[in-house]
């Protein structure tokens, strides 16, 4: 089994908490990881509310099923079963002790509210990805917090271009990186859809039907790394933008899709700016898109969207276990200056990172960077282009370009 590195997080929670939700996508691997935890010390009986037998004891009555198994216990899909969670409150307000619950889900129950709310205060949200590319690999994975460290870490190697190509074409699902075969590996993402839109998505809507939302999908990977434009999305799909904010909530609650908040110095602007789109995943975006290696290769705006998409979960998959645990936006001025990405630390203190899918940079790319540099001053810690060259260049003072290959190595 390729060793998860939220592991030890996930562990020190279950030391404190007495609810533990291990949250993130279909097939990404939660199962797998509690199943082994329960085998690795954390002695916990399993149940997966996937058995119809089981979902049809808490459905009839969610206080005594919990009451009819010792503890600890280990629930997995917990989302299939929201009733389950008021009486895991009472369970826990009558007897609070850490590591009682251990929940997986596949629906983000942060917008969720009534189901997050039930569990305030008594429950610890931690998030698994798609693998990332140090798991597979087998590398530390400490590229956030060495960005905020006050000098970089020396590289140890090159990677060639081709290589981030098929990292990007096959993304992180354990599934789908099994399948050596590009129409093995397209076939799994098919299924992994249809069974996400069909089963998840009614689950959570109550809805049958929703036959948009696949053309939707297509549509939000052709517009990976944009600007959300519900206008713009409306007119090209048809459907109208009531229905379509709610469609795109649907697809956020099951982790299709990931919107990146815009940055400001002001904390209150940041609720009512335009928030960046991406799809959680560029093996299911080029699956999508219809792209291969050819196309990638060929096409440079779809090049330079996969990798800007690659490298936005790569940064994702990283702060969920680093120790600087910063938050994640784009930043954008009004006269069309931006940055890709900006890591900020609790204390204020930023990191930028610009991401270019060529192998060359000059000065123009880090102009918005020193602009910005002037005005955070001992706030703006780094600012770093990722680029698809093999050397650390220097262009000022905590300014660099840094290989893509640094987020692994």
């Amino acid at each position: 089994m390729i060793q998860r590195s939220i592991t030890p997080l996930l562990l020190d929670a279950l030391k404190d908490s007495p609810v533990v939700l291990l949250n993130g996508a279909r097939q990404v691997g939660k199962s797998t990881l509690v199943e082994w935890l329960a085998s690795h010390g954390h002695s916990a009986h399993y149940l997966s509310l996937d058995d119809a037998v089981i979902l049809s004891a808490i459905h009839d009555n969610p206080e005594g099923f919990l009451a009819g198994y010792d503890e600890p216990l280990i629930i997995d899909e917990i989302q299939r079963a929201p009733e389950l969670f008021l009486a895991l409150k009472a369970a826990v307000d009558k007897k609070r002790r850490a590591g009682r619950f251990l929940l997986t889900g596949s629906a983000n129950v942060l917008l969720l509210p009534k189901l997050s709310e039930s569990l305030a205060g008594r429950v610890e949200i931690l998030s698994l990805y798609p693998f990332s590319q140090n798991e597979i690999a087998g590398t530390s994975g400490s590229f956030i917090d060495d960005v905020f460290a006050e000098k970089l870490p020396a590289l140890k190697k090159e990677l060639p271009k081709n290589h981030i190509i098929d990292m990007i074409l096959k993304g992180g699902y354990p599934e789908a990186l099994q399948r050596k075969d590009a129409v093995r590996r397209d076939a799994w993402f098919s299924s992994y859809v249809t069974t996400i839109l069909q089963r998840d998505v009614r689950d959570l809507t109550h809805i049958e039907g929703l036959t948009a939302l696949p053309r939707l999908l297509s549509l939000l990977a052709s517009r990976s790394g944009s600007l959300l434009n519900f206008a713009e999305l409306s007119k090209s799909s048809g459907i109208p933008q009531t229905t379509l904010k709610r469609y795109m909530t649907l697809l956020e609650t099951t982790f299709l899709v990931r919107l990146i908040p815009p940055w400001s110095k002001n904390l209150s602007k940041r609720l009512i700016k335009t928030p960046k789109l991406y799809l959680t995943d560029t093996g299911l975006m080029l699956y999508l898109l219809g792209a291969d290696d050819q196309r990638l290769k060929s096409d440079g705006e779809i090049m330079g969207k996969a990798v800007e998409s690659f490298i936005m979960n790569e940064l994702l998959k990283l702060i969920s276990w680093s120790r600087t645990q910063p938050k994640l936006y784009h930043f954008r001025t009004q006269a069309g200056q931006e940055i890709d990405f900006l890591l900020e630390r609790r204390d204020g203190s930023v990191v930028c990172i610009e991401v270019k899918s060529s192998q060359k940079v000059d000065a123009s790319s880090f102009k918005t960077m020193k602009a910005l540099a002037g005005e955070l001053k001992n706030k703006f810690v780094r600012g770093i282009v990722l680029y698809a060259g093999s050397e650390v260049i220097p262009f000022d003072k905590n300014i660099a370009a840094v290989p893509l290959q640094a987020l692994w190595t």
